[in-house]
């Protein structure tokens, strides 16, 4: 890796560590702060994400652990609470990256979006609906929270990607480097589990 492409994976780490950007917004950023042009070569996802858990370990090595396992505590209680829609936990809480600044991040599985909506207004839940990005750049409904987390200044945003029934089985399950890349309610409570015995 080149001195700047290193430097810009470096910048990149700390805005999603400490602002909570995506990855994708995080390289952008990083690019516009080192001055680099539009077309400058930006780091992969796994370069990315190995620079986060580098910075983690070097700057929040006191406090992750224990913001990651609040935040999986999250996840799982807004598992329960939508178990009809066979939620996943994914992103960096799932894969054990997350910080404070870092939202829960949910896939459902409906036969009809407006259903999650539906059993939210029904359990008096306040959300904003919104359109994102999935995998394939196909537009998906989501579903927005904001959820405190005890003794945290700021509320953490539960975001809810809205699938088809059927794209259950489509999903990729493993990623790049082969890990599990989402979590069903049994696997988050899995991690909590060992993380608790630690």
């Amino acid at each position: 890796m080149d001195a700047i492409l290193d430097e810009l994976t470096r910048v990149a780490a700390r805005l999603v560590v400490e602002e909570g950007l995506d990855y994708a917004s995080a390289k952008q950023r990083a690019a516009r702060l080192l001055r680099l042009g539009a077309r400058a070569t930006l780091p992969d996802n796994a370069a990315l994400e190995d620079a986060v858990r580098d910075y983690l370990e070097a700057f929040c090595g006191d406090t992750q652990p224990q913001e990651l396992q609040a935040l999986r505590s999250l996840a799982a209680r807004w598992m329960e609470r939508l178990v009809e829609f066979r939620p996943y936990l994914v992103g960096a809480v799932w894969q054990g990256t997350a910080t404070r600044h870092s939202d829960v991040c949910l896939e459902l599985f409906c036969d009809d979006p407006k259903m999650a909506e539906i059993a939210l207004i029904n359990q008096g839940v306040r959300f904003d609906a919104g359109v994102a990005t999935g995998v394939r750049g196909e537009p998906i409904a989501a579903l927005r929270v904001q959820e405190r987390v005890a003794d945290w200044p700021e509320p953490v945003g539960v975001q809810m990607l809205i699938f088809d029934a059927d794209d259950l089985r489509q999903r990729a399950r493993v990623d790049g480097r082969g890990r599990t890349r989402r979590g069903d309610l049994a696997a988050v409570r899995a991690c909590l589990e060992r993380t608790d015995d630690a």
